[in-house]
């Protein structure tokens, strides 16, 4: 499948970087959250997330065997729910060493077998066709160039093989949308810096949802990487979605 070429700049929340520049900065603030990354996500959704990482699965049509890719894999919560619920083969990539450590770690204290790769979303290093799902979770916003990314997952999937996104949205109702910005703008930040020591991380987090392509443009976007039958669907009024898509046979 062709690549797209890199952007000449890309969104880092609000500003507007170099490629190279974002790529450093996201390994960066990963590396620098992953000691407190899964407490975090439990504090920040008051546990929701695992409800949402539950639901994205079941869209993978995984069976016991099958393999599947998971792409910012981060610590490895969303490959460890493939293997034990769904029976997968996964292999996890990230370009965060300090996350993938992590999900080593906690993939091993569970007894799973699974390969690790750190290797940018954007420049995949597996052959065509060589899973039959790759899921991302939370990631998608972290991507330098988004459509390329997407072009090289749907590359790694076999014809008939399916892309399961789940990431933050943007809340449907307005009373909803307003009590969210306040949520993400104050509180996150302020956890960030009390419970992580990383307020700034928190808060490019809040900005880097915003910036995100709204629902429609990103199933335009899923098209246009080679996928048909994309569709997605809400959670939480929307705070949240999970996109699928199957790659053309």
């Amino acid at each position: 499948m062709r690549m797209t070429r890199p952007p000449s700049d890309t969104d880092f929340g609000y500003e507007r970087i170099r490629p190279d520049d974002k790529r450093a900065r996201v390994r960066s603030l990963f590396d620098a959250v992953a000691p407190r990354y899964d407490l975090m996500n439990d504090l920040l959704s008051l546990g929701l997330h695992r409800l949402w990482k539950r639901a994205a699965i079941e869209r993978t049509g995984l069976r016991p065997g099958q393999r599947v890719l998971d792409v910012a894999a981060g610590t490895g919560d969303l490959a460890r729910l493939l293997v034990r619920r769904l029976g997968a083969e996964a292999v996890l990539v990230d370009p965060s060493p300090d996350m993938l450590r992590r999900a080593r770690a906690a993939l091993r204290n569970e007894g799973i077998l699974a390969r690790c790769v750190c290797a940018a979303a954007e420049q995949l290093p597996f052959p065509d066709g060589s899973f039959d799902a790759v899921t991302v979770g939370f990631g998608l916003r972290n991507f330098t160039d988004r459509q390329a990314g997407l072009g090289e997952m749907a590359r790694c999937l076999r014809p008939g093989g399916r892309l399961v996104i789940l990431e933050f949205s943007h809340p449907t109702d307005p009373l909803l949308r307003r009590l969210y910005d306040s949520y993400s703008f104050e509180l996150m930040p302020r956890l960030g810096e009390w419970v992580a020591g990383q307020g700034d991380a928190y808060r490019y987090l809040a900005e880097s949802i915003r910036v995100h392509p709204p629902r429609e443009e990103l199933v335009r976007m899923m098209r246009e990487a080679g996928l048909e039958r994309c569709r997605w669907s809400d959670m939480s009024g929307g705070i949240v979605a999970i996109h699928w898509g199957v790659r053309r046979v």
